[in-house]
């Protein structure tokens, strides 16, 4: 192990000399007792730490660090993530160079200690004018299968992708809104670990595994948007799925008010699902407990915690200033926990972003094109809200599926106009965003005006899913003319 360590230790000794940087790490490993290994483009501090018995830390302990800098090593990362608890591991991403790739991931021995260290250090200074970006690090678990038969059950789609993929925990099924017979053609498959999951998408590449006669599609799944206990311990609504769409909210009020009349405040239902509020936290934690899986106008219905919009999320704080953010940095490259290597969204285009007098990196081109439908094509009705992201060519669609995704009322805009020097009307949206969920309201604007009404609703939509999720904004990017705003003199700056 010795010998491991020394290897490692002088593995990027091509930045800081050799002996400079092989004794500060030496140094490193000798007070802290962690081992260090490198392989596969990272290097592994600790995992698991001196004198640790019993498995892994759970999901949620894990950080995601990014805009390192490129000749920061170990011996100065450590001193600065042990401040916010144990380290269990700490992985670093190396260039065979020696340096380091701009980022890593810090796992700790409990999530409070995970959700500590983005509080404390998430906009560090770590070097002179040297901010780190830290975030909850996506452990993702999940495939999205589509083109799944309608007719199949929970029971044949589990049996079925046991039979060619290993480590399968659960399929999740969704009825659909219409039909509660039949599914909505797509299943989420969650797996006993990341690598598990990494494994069966190769598995099942369309083309080489066709279930029941049928080519399915297969990608990662969008990860579950992770809320902090704290923040879920003073949530007070339910969500409830899997409603008939015939079911009203007074039907849903009266259901939920029969173990104890009274306590339900309000029901917001939106097709198929709901949120019930209730006046005290305890009855809504008793009223889950006992309507989950229970049946209204014939529907098997599911009662979970809603999740509430945490405002205070660390992706709000990045700003696009030239590098990339934390955020993005890891949307751009992510990291491959098999192999450590980056898996890239595609081929960079020349062209930058301006967003808010501010430049994004540029983005990747996406494929647009045109196909003819043929004699004999089926063409099946689709809603919108269940394709994927890529399928969208506009920030105003995209804004709306997001709204929809994190069942949020759709976004309003309110137009407002004003005279340019020249006698140009100039045009600029204000978009709110309500919560349905915890009924708060947030306002969004972007900082310049538009001549024409298309171009203030489409600039403020951006603007608005920037500040919302940036990674989210990064995508409608790449799918957008995105040089558009630099090139044509239709958006003009003004102060708020």
């Amino acid at each position: 192990m010795h010998e491991e360590n020394k290897a490692a230790a002088n593995g990027c000794g091509k930045i800081r000399s050799g002996a400079q940087n092989g004794a500060a790490l030496l140094a490193l490993m000798e007070k802290t007792g962690y081992s260090m290994v490198q392989q596969n483009g990272q290097r592994k501090f600790g995992g698991p730490p001196p004198g640790w018995e019993g498995p892994p830390p759970p999901r949620g302990c894990e950080v995601f660090v990014g805009k390192i800098p490129r000749d920061m090593y170990e011996d100065e990362l450590v001193p600065v993530f042990e401040r916010a608890g144990k380290i269990y591991e700490l992985r670093l991403m190396m260039e065979f160079s020696g340096e380091n790739r701009g980022y890593a991931f810090v796992m700790y021995t409990t999530k409070e200690e995970a959700q500590l260290a983005i509080k404390i250090l998430n906009n560090y200074e770590i070097r002179p004018g040297k901010f780190i970006g830290v975030c909850v690090s996506l452990d993702n678990c999940r495939l999205f299968i589509g083109a799944i038969p309608k007719d199949k059950k929970k029971e044949e789609i589990l049996n079925e992708m046991k039979k060619v993929t290993e480590g399968v925990v659960d399929v999740i099924v969704y009825p659909n809104a219409t039909d509660k017979t039949k599914n909505r053609g797509f299943a989420f498959v969650e797996y006993e670990s990341h690598r598990a999951a990494a494994m069966a998408r190769r598995r099942l590449i369309p083309g080489t595994f066709q279930p029941w006669g049928h080519t399915i599609q297969v990608d990662w799944a969008d990860p579950e948007k992770v809320v902090d206990e704290e923040t879920m311990q003073r949530v007070k609504v339910l969500y409830v799925r899997n409603l008939m769409i015939s079911t009203t909210e007074d039907k849903i009020k009266a259901e939920f008010n029969k173990f104890k009349p009274g306590v339900v405040e309000r029901v917001k239902k939106l097709r198929d699902y709901a949120f019930v509020h209730f006046f005290h936290r305890e009855d809504a934690v008793a009223a889950m407990s006992i309507m989950n899986g229970k049946c209204i106008d014939g529907a098997s219905i599911e009662v979970t915690l809603a999740k509430p919009v945490n405002k205070e999320s660390s992706w709000k704080q990045q700003h696009f200033n030239g590098q990339i953010s934390p955020s993005s940095e890891n949307l751009l490259g992510f990291p491959n926990k098999e192999d450590g290597t980056q898996k890239s969204l595609g081929k960079p285009a020349s062209l930058s972003v301006r967003l808010n007098g501010q430049h994004s990196p540029s983005p990747p081109e996406v494929e647009r094109s045109t196909y003819p439908i043929f004699p004999g094509i089926k063409l099946t009705p689709i809603s919108m809200y269940s394709l994927k992201l890529s399928h969208f060519s506009s920030a105003v669609m995209h804004l709306d599926y997001f709204c929809h995704k994190n069942s949020w009322a759709p976004p309003e805009y309110c137009l407002y106009s004003t005279t340019s020097q020249d006698g140009k009307i100039l045009l600029v949206y204000k978009v709110l965003i309500s919560s349905i969920a915890d009924d708060s309201q947030t306002y969004f604007m972007p900082e310049k005006l538009c001549t024409t009404v298309e171009d203030a609703k489409e600039l403020a939509a951006q603007f608005t899913l920037l500040h919302l999720a940036p990674e989210q904004a990064y995508i409608t990017l790449l799918s957008l003319n995105a040089a558009w705003w630099d090139s044509k003199d239709n958006c003009t700056p003004y102060l708020v």
